[in-house]
């Protein structure tokens, strides 16, 4: 695995976590209890900071960056004056190559895979996200709705067993990286 420090800022990372050795984690990041990073995954906590929550997992392929605040050199479009951190919480699943950049995504969320969720939105907890959905900036997602589409719309509320299936992800993924942690003692 890649930890990197960015300026004065390393990578704090809670020794339950579970960090591929081909992910790249770098800045100002922290990383919770019982959480997984996997293959080929980047994130780069260099302009603004990433908190990720106890028991999250961020599937491979994925990338997660902030944007940092405006300048004098750089235009202020609707940006928050302080830019954006990208924070995310607990029991989360972040599918395969999802992009997320400098949004707030709340407790028992699934990304779906290839799903891109940009600058300034607010994923409420108990929320699904559609693989390949785009959400665009400053935007709010409602808790307990599955979301779909480009730009993503609001299709239906979760039903019990996708609710359930929130924490059984978080659950599965921390049975993976135990796993997947053993085998990496066996040398082959």
């Amino acid at each position: 695995m890649t930890i990197r420090k960015f300026e004065s800022h390393y990578p704090d990372i809670h020794p339950t976590a579970y960090i591929d050795e081909t992910a790249l984690v770098s800045g100002e990041v922290e990383i919770g209890e019982d959480s997984s990073v996997w293959p080929m995954t980047v994130i780069r906590g260099d302009v603004n900071y990433i908190k990720i929550g106890k028991r999250t997992n961020i599937q491979d392929a994925s990338v997660l960056h902030v944007t940092h605040a405006p300048n004098e050199h750089s235009e202020k479009i609707g940006a928050a004056q302080t830019g954006y951190a990208l924070i995310i919480g607990d029991d989360v699943t972040v599918g395969h190559k999802a992009l997320l950049h400098a949004c707030e995504i709340g407790n028992r969320v699934l990304v779906g895979m290839g799903a891109i969720v940009m600058d300034g939105t607010v994923i409420e907890e108990e929320t699904m996200i559609a693989a390949g959905s785009v959400v665009p900036q400053r935007k709010t997602l409602d808790s307990v709705y599955l979301w779909i589409g480009n730009p993503a719309r609001k299709d239906r509320e979760l039903n019990d067993k996708e609710k359930k299936y929130l924490k059984y992800s978080a659950e599965h993924y921390i049975r993976l990286k135990t796993i997947t942690e053993k085998l990496s003692l066996i040398h082959i």
